[in-house]
């Protein structure tokens, strides 16, 4: 009865190694994100990325229910961007011109479209500069990356309701520059 162990071991590991890669595969993009959208900068957000796999999968028994550890994961990102931007003291905004154009462009893009989604960039990123930081950072986490508000609340270290403001008074700020904008 000893011997099927040793057969059942290798198996056991094999299902937790594909376990695991599934989900790093299928949060990356999203932690790069995250991570990039607090920092600034693809190398960093790279290596931090990097970090916060590390630290999610040295907890694996965290893994069973995926849906749970894809919210798990995403605190792990935010703090791990927090506390690098703590360590080195800074906070920095990007230009989308510094982000290299391999990551940006569409696979299928012309160059028209390209020109079209550069203006369409810069016409955001003009809008997302007239917002606070806690605005800018609950709008994003809400209308682009889908969280729940009760996990933008956690992010932002706030309530739902002061969630709510954020958002409410980012859209009215932004309509309010769509409209200016108008020709």
């Amino acid at each position: 009865m000893s011997e099927p162990l040793p057969e059942l071991a290798p198996a056991a590991a094999a299902q937790a190694a594909e376990r695991q890669n599934r989900f790093i595969a299928d949060n990356m993009r999203r932690v790069f994100l995250i991570i990039y959208r607090k920092v600034g900068n693809v190398a960093d957000a790279q290596d931090l990325t990097q970090e916060a796999f590390i630290k999610a999968l040295q907890h694996g028994d965290q893994l069973k229910d995926l849906e749970k550890a894809s919210h798990w994961l995403s605190r792990i990102a935010t703090n791990t961007a927090i506390d690098f931007l703590r360590r080195h003291g800074r906070i920095s905004m990007v230009d989308i011109a510094d982000v290299p154009e391999t990551e940006l462009r569409q696979p299928s893009e012309s160059p028209e479209q390209s020109v079209l989604r550069g203006e369409h960039q810069a016409y955001l990123e003009d809008g997302l500069r007239l917002l606070s930081d806690r605005e800018r950072q609950a709008l994003i986490m809400r209308d682009v990356d889908g969280l729940p508000a009760e996990e933008v609340a956690r992010e932002l270290n706030c309530s739902k309701a002061t969630v709510r403001s954020h958002i409410a008074n980012a859209r009215i700020k932004f309509r309010k520059y769509l409209e200016r904008r108008k020709p």
